[in-house]
């Protein structure tokens, strides 16, 4: 026989209590509210429907009501239009790229598509997910960051059917659409603005990893520069892994000096690199530009608000997402219309701004 507790009374076990969805409203639920057919509102819920505005208004004021959403799966099929696009960047962290996804936005404002966006964090196989997962909700146009895809991606890209635009670069063999600049050349020209200024020790800061296909680019501008001028070769730093932080600039910046302190000018991957080694470089008191002048790449905010500003390549960030953003809407009228437009190139400008880093 069970003896009673002292003290406290003994509690009753609880039914288990489970938490269920409330399953979301249907076409049939707003007809019933409207007091009309599903087919009615199926026709009101279109842009052409033929409805009376005196409908439409009590249908639409039922969707409000119930919160009801308009699912375009069966449509899409039929259709062939999902009514998006995609767009796969590297990095969230990155202000040109928010720029360039910008620019996409801008561009398509008036199409009615709507812009799934990914990043790739620079992993090709993470690349090769988001490929899959945003083909398999069939995207009227995709557009990808840079050229330096795995076979996979560009099998996937090359049999999806649809329009393809890669950006910031100018690949050799691109899969469609190209809206770009070469990021070899751009450095190239960095280089030479530095020598005609008298620098003649000039080094470079880049990441360690080869995922970061443009910035393996901008080192390989500036080594063929720097041979082509004659100039001391060999002298880069590679530390950090993608994206590049400013924490990278400024260990990277410290390990040029004990390697090479004669060098007197550093050019680094991007202008968040740039502005960790400035910083490093006034906390040891080294002068800039009087000891050592620093460039970036990007034209970033930072690069043009810190003291002193920094001297970097300057490309239209928001400019290569307007122009790809556009030339996915062009091509998607043509694919609707039965029509492939013809592959075409974007060259996009860049340029460089001197500033007192230099």
């Amino acid at each position: 026989m069970p003896i009673p507790t002292a003290g406290k009374p003994q509690q009753q076990p609880q039914p288990e209590i489970r938490a269920r969805l409330r399953p979301p409203p249907k076409m049939t639920d707003v007809a019933k509210r409207a007091g009309v057919s599903a087919m009615t509102v199926s026709r009101a819920l279109k842009v052409d429907g033929t409805v009376s505005p005196e409908t439409r208004a009590r249908i639409l004021q039922a969707v409000e009501e119930l919160g009801y959403v308009l699912d375009q799966t069966a449509g899409t099929l039929s259709s062939k239009r999902s009514g998006f696009v995609a767009a796969l960047i590297p990095s969230l962290n990155n202000s040109n790229f928010s720029d360039t996804v910008r620019g996409i936005e801008r561009a398509l404002e008036e199409s009615g598509l709507q812009l799934l966006l990914g990043a790739t964090d620079y992993v090709r196989v993470k690349e090769e997910r988001l490929v899959e997962a945003m083909l398999r909700r069939r995207p009227e146009g995709i557009i990808a960051t840079g050229s330096d895809h795995s076979p996979k991606v560009r099998r996937l890209l090359a049999a999806a059917g649809v329009p393809v635009v890669e950006t910031w670069d100018l690949p050799d063999n691109p899969i469609d659409h190209v809206v770009g600049f070469s990021n070899a050349e751009a450095m190239a020209a960095m280089v030479r603005r530095l020598h005609e200024k008298g620098y003649r020790e000039i080094g470079f800061i880049g990441g360690a990893s080869p995922r970061d296909s443009r910035g393996a680019d901008r080192l390989r501008g500036y080594g063929q520069a720097v041979a082509a001028l004659g100039l001391p070769e060999g002298r880069a730093i590679s530390f950090g892994e993608p994206p590049i932080t400013m924490n990278h600039g400024g260990e990277a910046i410290r390990r040029m000096r004990q390697a090479w302190p004669e060098v007197d000018a550093v050019i680094c991957v991007s202008d968040l690199s740039a502005f960790g080694a400035l910083m490093e470089c006034q906390r040891q008191g080294w002068p800039v530009p009087g000891r050592l002048a620093i460039a970036g790449f990007g034209d970033f905010e930072v690069a043009r608000c810190c003291h002193p500003r920094i001297t970097t390549v300057s490309v239209d960030s928001e400019g290569i997402g307007f122009g790809a953003g556009g030339l996915l809407w062009r091509s998607i009228e043509a694919a609707r219309a039965g029509t492939r437009l013809p592959a075409e190139t974007v060259r996009m400008p860049y340029a460089i701004l001197e500033r007192e880093t230099t």
